[in-house]
């Protein structure tokens, strides 16, 4: 899925129109660039690599790559995934991601916070409300949602990738909805229908959230 060749000035729309990823001066989406950061036995890494086989599988060229903090369970972890319609030459770190999939709020601080830029999506695993995040970290676009509720609702516990990965993909609009569950069919080796309603239930979420955003604006 790691493209040999990339030219990232050349690439466009890896996303659908949610305005994530660079841009030409025209508009057209040149280049998507992900961060997911969670803790060892999270499932950060797994959600990457679910995450770039759905980008694939949607007929994206794909780039992905790990870093680990240690072997120790509970340090942190991150995956990176670039995305592209052209194949991708760039070998660097991602340091300014155009969204963030985070796995532990306790992780949304300093370091994290540094790769993000004020227009960068960022889906924390979280219970707290939107205007928590607003009142907290003002100047960044943080959109909670509670994965742990919903995938123990569903039988999965405290395994939240489904339904993380369904909200992200509400939030950047990509990748598609019935790809992104029919890689979790692919992939998951047991509890798909489970699975599947968990990443559906995140989408909705998400979807719910971003649709009474104008309205909030509006009323304040």
């Amino acid at each position: 899925m790691t493209s040999p060749d990339l030219d990232s000035s050349r690439n466009r729309d890896p996303g659908r129109a949610s305005g994530v990823g660079k841009a030409d001066a025209r508009g057209r989406k040149l280049l998507l660039q992900i961060m997911i950061q969670g803790r060892g036995g999270q499932g950060a890494q797994t959600a990457g690599n679910l995450l770039a086989m759905a980008f694939f599988a949607a007929g994206r060229q794909v780039q992905a790559f790990s870093s680990y903090g240690g072997a120790r369970r509970g340090t942190p972890v991150s995956s990176f995934i670039r995305i592209a319609d052209r194949p991708i030459r760039v070998r660097c770190d991602i340091e300014q991601a155009d969204a963030i999939l985070c796995f532990d709020a306790s992780l949304l601080e300093g370091r994290l916070l540094a790769t993000a830029r004020a227009d960068t999506l960022i889906v924390v695993n979280s219970s707290r409300s939107p205007d928590y995040y607003a009142r907290t970290l003002p100047g960044y676009h943080v959109i909670p949602v509670d994965g742990i509720s919903i995938s123990r609702r569903h039988g999965l516990g405290r395994i939240v990738n489904s339904s993380l990965l369904g909200a992200f993909a509400r939030a950047i609009e990509a990748p598609p909805l019935e790809v992104l569950t029919r890689t979790l069919i692919a992939e998951a080796p047991a509890m798909h229908a489970e699975n599947v309603a968990a990443c559906e239930e995140g989408y909705r979420y998400v979807d719910a959230q971003l649709q009474s955003m104008p309205l909030e604006r509006t009323a304040s």
